[in-house]
């Protein structure tokens, strides 16, 4: 198929636009994807806002995205003409960490996004992409195809909740209602946990509350006290922190039980905010402060099972859809406090 791609773009704080590029040829290991939605992942709209700035312009990006195969080259075995696939990371599969099973990590990861005249970035947000094998997993065909796009966030999620090593009948707390903190709740409920989501806005607690969560309104109460309260003053097993502010920080080492508590780490901020944890702390508490980033091609394996059996529901995460032609507009919604995900519809049939 030859001809162009258009997508959306930032070219400046506050401003995206529509732009176009040839359309590049398939590769023998590459598949050519209708791209149906792209979903506005908080790093999006946080570097619409100018907050990520240092990723630079004209930023090609979106990540969140899903689509059908509509072209696949003369090698590629497992998918065919008309599947669904959403989006996974890129990686080249030589490198020591893919090798290894790290392929967040790719030495050369980043040389895949890129282009050529200025534009880097996943193209999320374009109606056609041509996009190697390896980027892309077979999504379930009942999924909407918005739903399928949260491939994505969850496989980011699954990462962090193994680190946490959780067992069955263990507590966790996910501090924030938003996107990242409900799909943290529904996975670590998937792997077993008691769960309990402190949020302060009440459209999240409702949210919450429907999808079956013990919720804190940390609007009303001390969240600390009131964890205490229902742990019978031992604390939890784990805290989230879906949302990286110094206060969420210093109220997750204070939920946690007095030994042993792990903190995983999964929100970022810019700037980046005091975490409030001494090295006593660490030593004396034996607490556990583990970090979270990206996905490995397992996560993404068992992101793609928990959206297909629908043992993650995401339904209620979607806030609104608006067409590529509204992808300003979409970008101002999807930057309002307090919303879920809002999505960009790349087609018109």
């Amino acid at each position: 198929m030859k001809g162009m791609m258009r997508f959306g773009c930032l070219v400046k704080r506050r401003q995206a636009e529509i732009r176009e590029i040839p359309l590049p040829s398939v590769g023998e290991h590459q598949v050519l994807v209708k791209q149906l939605v792209c979903n506005i992942c908080t790093a999006d709209y946080g570097q619409w806002l100018g907050a990520r700035e240092h990723q630079g312009y004209p930023a090609a990006c979106g990540h969140e995205a899903a689509g059908v195969i509509i072209e696949k080259g003369g090698k590629v075995l497992e998918l065919e003409l008309g599947d669904l696939v959403a989006v996974a990371n890129n990686y080249c599969g030589e490198c020591t960490p893919c090798r290894e099973g790290r392929q967040s990590e790719c030495t050369i990861r980043s040389s895949f996004d890129d282009y050529g005249d200025g534009y880097k970035g996943r193209m999320g947000f374009a109606n056609y992409c041509v996009r190697n094998v390896t980027t892309v997993v077979k999504m379930n065909r009942e999924l909407d195809p918005r739903e399928a796009a949260f491939l994505e966030p969850i496989a980011t999620v699954v990462k962090g909740i193994r680190k946490l090593r959780l067992t069955g009948l263990q507590t966790v707390v996910v501090i924030g209602g938003g996107t990242m903190g409900i799909l943290n709740a529904q996975v670590a409920r998937a792997y077993g946990a008691r769960v309990m989501v402190s949020e302060m806005m009440p459209n999240k607690l409702k949210i919450a509350k429907d999808m079956g969560f013990l919720t804190i309104n940390a609007g009303e109460a001390d969240p600390v006290d009131t964890v205490m309260k229902l742990t019978d003053g031992r604390g939890v097993d784990a805290v989230v922190t879906a949302v990286s502010t110094a206060k969420a920080n210093n109220q997750a080492k204070e939920m946690l039980k007095k030994m042993d508590g792990k903190l995983l780490v999964f929100a970022a901020s810019y700037p980046s905010p005091e975490i409030g944890v001494t090295a006593n702390d660490i030593h004396y508490r034996r607490l556990e402060i583990i970090g979270t980033y990206l996905g490995d091609a397992r996560d993404f394996l068992d992101a793609a099972l928990l959206l297909n059996t629908r043992c993650v529901q995401v339904d209620k995460l979607i806030e609104n859809t608006y067409p590529l032609e509204q992808i300003q507009e979409a970008f101002v919604e999807a930057a309002t406090p307090g919303k879920y995900r809002v999505s960009v519809r790349l087609h018109k049939d």
